[in-house]
């Protein structure tokens, strides 16, 4: 046996957005690092012919940060991001398996920042900002960085590369609104465009709309408004015409369970497609005919598609399955999957299954023995259905219990744990497994895979049901002599480190805790963070709705501090612009340290 390492957590490669070209033959995906020790992370691009030996092979040799490959519509030409020209400047580059040869197309100063290969094999469209001006140099070298809303405010541009001429062509169709996701109709006609008002992380999403461009006439139609965070444009012909599709948060709460949203074309009527489904849409993918669906069910992952009559379940599998790509037809499908003790690897095969394994990219883990991993069902207080994992030490068995327990809320809320390989650079179940301890991992209420009502529970009510939800699963443990009730841990990060930060405040029961970027003042927030509408939903106010007290104060970690008497240790980046870490800066409006931190 194999004992499990840091080395085996924070220095693995993981496969990303597989590309399955439209013959189903040829398919490309992104190997990444897990962490990197310098500015840049380096990846690479893989590619195999499954008709052939089946025999991967790198595209290019280069030390760079490539991404988003995509296959043109005559699988010929492999196009995909890269800034081995410059670091972190990605130009658009080409790689055709005739020749062998990997051509840069694009030279744009700003970068590229997405890119659709369209029908007319001379085309490809662009998102990219504007590239800068000679006043915008010189104010960088002037070190001028004054904010002003609305000045100078980047935006994402639609543009089209004619490859014949390498020219880059700006349309104005779009005004001054932020373009943030393309995708042409399968039959090779219009875009459908989706904009923003701005590239700004909290009003942006809430200002989206659609259009259709045309690429040849440069002329766009505005289709109106959509909801919050729409995303995943998918077309699909139907007996009454073309149907466009997207995902979106269900209105009216900003904290809300994800929808598939239908618009006919022809009649301008939308309507939500999995209003009443106990499952969550996480992707919608674009075929020829029907697209096909991922739902979060539960702690399993479900592939659907969508017909007219309502979503058909394809197949099922346990743990995870991402960044889904189809060939044409979408009778063959290529996915990020893994399993509850199989790392995430590159699988294809009919969306109806069964899916094979087609990359190893983490050999080393194959002699570890990880902790045994079960599914837990129980009933919340109130008596709602409720999901989550138990990892106990490897080896061992709820028998040889009671263990130190620790339990990992996840983030989000809008998050959840399925049934996958536990094994994370940030808290991380398998990693404490290995140590001894059996580790918690709740679903409560406010998170995916159990429909809309129960992702909008917690809006303006985080900390309430939610955390009896976890509570009682807690109980439910020590009930079984599997949990010690005197040696009881508590982590997570973003908003499990609020919930991390909760629990101290409300109980004595943990001997010690992790709070990672977590919330502990929603108010301040809703005010500082990138987000402020949407933590508002989940704070229930904000600091400015009167002179309070405020709903949210009754909600936040910090009115409870003076409670707290768990040891706590608390991590958090200090350029954290998702949940800002509220630490003073210093004279030069720079934060004192600069170690980096996401949340979600």
């Amino acid at each position: 046996m194999t004992r499990l390492t840091a080395e085996h957590v924070v220095g693995a490669r993981v496969p990303q957005t597989p590309a399955l070209a439209g013959n189903g033959r040829l398919l490309c995906y992104v190997l990444a690092p897990t962490s990197c020790t310098g500015d840049h992370l380096d990846t690479a691009l893989w590619l195999v012919d499954l008709d052939g030996d089946g025999e991967w092979r790198r595209v290019t040799a280069d030390t760079a940060t490539e991404s988003q490959p995509r296959w043109s519509a005559d699988s010929g030409t492999l196009y995909f991001l890269s800034d081995r020209t410059e670091r972190g400047i990605a130009q658009l580059h080409r790689f055709t398996r005739t020749d062998d040869a990997v051509v840069a197309s694009t030279r744009w100063r700003a970068g590229i920042i997405d890119h659709l290969p369209l029908a007319d094999p001379h085309l490809v469209a662009l998102l990219a900002e504007d590239e800068p001006t000679a006043a915008d140099e010189r104010r960088a070298r002037d070190r001028d960085d004054a904010i002003v809303v609305g000045e100078r405010e980047p935006r994402a541009r639609l543009r089209l590369l004619d490859l014949r001429t390498g020219e880059v062509a700006t349309p104005s169709a779009f005004g001054d609104r932020h373009v943030v996701e393309l995708r042409q109709r399968p039959d090779g006609g219009p875009l459908a465009v989706l904009t923003q008002a701005s590239a700004d992380p909290d009003y942006g999403p809430r200002s989206g709309r659609l259009h259709l461009f045309d690429p040849v006439t440069g002329t766009a139609e505005d289709l109106g408004p959509v909801e919050a965070d729409a995303h995943s444009l998918a077309w699909w012909p139907g007996e009454d015409g073309w149907h466009l599709g997207y995902l979106a948060l269900t209105p009216p709460v900003l904290q809300a369970g994800t929808a598939v949203f239908d618009l006919a074309m022809d009649s301008r009527a939308r309507r939500n497609r999995t209003a009443d489904l106990p499952m969550c849409p996480t992707e919608l993918c674009q075929t020829d005919a029907a697209p096909l669906v991922v739902l979060a069910d539960g702690l399993n992952t479900t592939l659907a598609r969508l017909d007219p009559d309502g979503v058909t379940p394809l197949s099922q599998r346990g743990g995870q399955l991402d960044t889904l790509s189809t060939d044409g037809a979408g009778t063959m499908i290529a996915a990020v999957a893994g399993g509850r003790y199989q790392p995430p690897d590159v699988h294809v095969g009919p969306p109806a299954g069964p899916l094979r394994r087609v990359t190893d990219t983490r050999p080393e883990l194959d002699a570890v023995t990880f902790g045994t991993q079960r599914p837990l069902t129980y009933r919340a207080a109130d008596g709602l259905d409720l999901d989550g994992l138990l990892v106990l030490p490897a080896g061992r068995s709820a028998s040889d219990g009671p263990f130190p327990l620790v339990t990992i809320a996840h983030g989000g809320p809008y998050d959840r744990y399925d049934d996958r390989l536990q094994l994370f650079w940030h808290p991380s179940a398998q990693w404490l497994a290995a140590a001894g301890y059996a580790v918690f991992l709740p679903n409560p209420r406010g998170g995916q895979g159990h429909g809309h009502a129960f992702a909008a529970a917690v809006a303006g009510r985080v900390g309430q049901e939610e955390w009896t939800d976890i509570l009682t699963g807690i109980d439910l443990l020590v009930a079984e002599g599997i949990a010690d009730p005197d040696r009881l841990g508590i982590a997570g990060g973003s908003h499990g480190g609020f919930l991390a930060a909760w629990a101290v405040g409300q109980t004595e029961r943990f001997r010690a805790a992790l709070v990672s970027a977590g919330v502990t003042d929603w108010g301040m927030l809703a005010a500082t963070g990138e987000n402020g509408q949407f933590e508002a939903a989940l704070g229930g106010s904000t600091g400015w709705c009167g002179i309070g007290p405020h709903p949210h104060d009754a909600v936040s970690p910090v009115s409870f501090a003076s409670r707290v008497r768990t040891p706590v240790l608390i991590l958090h980046g200090a350029e954290d612009t998702n949940v800002p870490s509220g630490r003073p800066c210093t004279s030069t409006g720079r934060s004192a340290t600069s170690a980096p931190s996401t949340s979600s």
